[in-house]
């Protein structure tokens, strides 16, 4: 704690900030109202132009009567509106490596916090991940109070409630909880409470992912996500109107939507962009897009394996000519394969990118056939997998039906068709026990059935 001695203070801030380890703790001795005085920052943090206009009303206009208290001081004479007082050492030295500023004065037993912080950030321009074809273009940042303002400029309701919460005790990571006051679940709002609370880790080394494992325990064996990321400020106020929880976490430039079912993650903000019969359609186009995903390659393989019994109607799916290589050990090839050319694609410079994508397409298709590596008809439905994929927006998702295919696929060439049933059962069972973080169905409104709300998830209705 501070006191009322100058030295001690200032020896006391600078022991426990350990300012003259690192070169961009600055400590800046001053002389104002004729005491000591020195005020400790972060450079990069600071908002000059702010601090020098500070500095200078504190050199032309303090008087002796303004120093009686750290409080009345903060009143009196801080010509600034974000501003507190503090004699806690741990919060002035967590507040100062958040970015903002402290100064300590001679004879004040506090600190006088300034919060004169800027980031380093990017422009709030359309968002690479979440492609807008009608709305606003602005996305969210990795600065935190920008992505809150963001969301206030689109709900101004007093209703709106944001809470803040420092997480990682090393990190004291900002992660800002947002809903409405009249709409969300309260019983979940006290549980999410209660585990943000309970958070015990140094920091969010991979930032929200870090969160969402320490909010939930994941199971291993359901890779189906727990939550919806958006990096979109008009999905995000769309879900706090509708009663749902969005946390935002400093540092990322995208909202955690929660709770969050299959369907809440199939959904997308442009189908609200289009008349209500434009938007059921390609509602009602993804929901099936993302289903033939999954078993268009297994019932294919099963087809393959069962000629005498596939209808005379799709007799033309069928292949005559012996293969080299097993169909099944082809699917499996291109399924790894494909994610190898988008790994690379990942990593590539964008001036190679095209490149990148061209060779790849050559050695997947035309020379593969050739080779006798693969069929035309195995790159063909692979083809159509691997474009319905980025049909539906989540990434996590895409990732999980792949490993419901490769489920499907492999208990299929092993035990034929009662594989095939036996993964489907398995898959079927993995989303209806999966649990959302308010402890709801996966699959709600279907499972438990709500007729209102589920017609409401699969066709565009007016808005309210």
């Amino acid at each position: 704690m501070l006191t009322s001695s100058y030295k001690n203070n200032l020896t006391e801030i600078k022991n426990a900030l350990r300012s003259d380890k690192s070169f961009d703790l600055v400590e800046r001795d001053l002389f104002i109202g004729g005491r000591n005085a020195a005020m400790f920052f972060v450079d990069g943090f600071i908002k000059d132009d702010i601090a020098e206009k500070i500095l200078e009303y504190f050199y032309k206009n303090l008087k002796e009567e303004n120093f009686s208290s750290a409080e009345h001081f903060s009143k009196s004479a801080v010509p600034y509106v974000e501003v507190e007082v503090s004699a806690d050492i741990n919060k002035i030295c967590t507040d100062v490596l958040s970015g903002i500023s402290a100064l300590i004065v001679e004879g004040l037993d506090k600190a006088i916090l300034l919060d004169t912080r800027t980031y380093p950030q990017r422009e709030t321009g359309e968002p690479d991940n979440d492609k807008v074809l009608r709305g606003s273009h602005d996305g969210f940042v990795e600065t935190l109070i920008l992505n809150t303002a963001l969301i206030r400029r689109r709900i101004r309701d007093t209703g709106l409630t944001v809470q803040s919460y420092k997480i990682g005790s090393r990190s004291q990571t900002d992660v800002a909880v947002l809903y409405m006051e009249s709409k969300v679940d309260k019983k979940f709002l006290k549980e999410l409470t209660k585990r943000l609370n309970s958070i015990k880790t140094p920091s969010l080394t991979m930032n929200q992912q870090s969160l969402i494992e320490a909010l939930y325990k994941r199971v291993w064996y359901n890779p189906f996500p727990k939550v919806k990321h958006t990096e979109r400020p008009d999905t995000a106020a769309s879900a706090i109107l509708e009663g749902n929880i969005v946390i935002l976490v400093d540092n990322a430039p995208s909202a955690l939507l929660m709770p969050t079912s299959i369907f809440d993650v199939l959904e997308e903000a442009d189908d609200y962009y289009f008349s209500p019969v434009v938007g059921t359609y390609l509602k009602l186009s993804r929901y099936f897009i993302t289903i033939l995903s999954v078993f268009i390659t297994p019932l294919w393989l099963l087809a393959l394996q069962n000629p005498q019994q596939c209808p005379d109607i799709f007799k033309f799916i069928l292949i005559d000519e012996p293969q080299n290589v097993p169909i099944f050990w082809q699917l499996i090839l291109m399924e790894i394969g494909i994610d190898g050319l988008r790994l690379a694609a990942l990593n590539t410079p964008n001036s190679l990118t095209t490149p990148l994508s061209i060779i790849g397409a050559i050695a997947l298709s035309e020379f593969a056939v050739e080779s006798g590596w693969v069929c035309m008809e195995a790159i063909l439905y692979m083809a159509i997998v691997t474009v319905a994929n980025y049909t539906q927006p989540n990434y996590e998702l895409g990732y999980s039906l792949k490993f419901c295919r490769v489920l499907l696929l492999c208990l299929t060439y092993i035990f034929n068709i009662w594989g095939f049933i036996a993964a489907f059962v398995i898959n079927l069972l993995l989303i209806c026990f999966n649990r959302t973080l308010s402890g709801k169905s996966y699959l709600y409104p279907l499972i438990p059935f709500n007729a209102g709300e589920f017609l409401r998830k699969i066709i565009r209705v007016r808005s309210r």
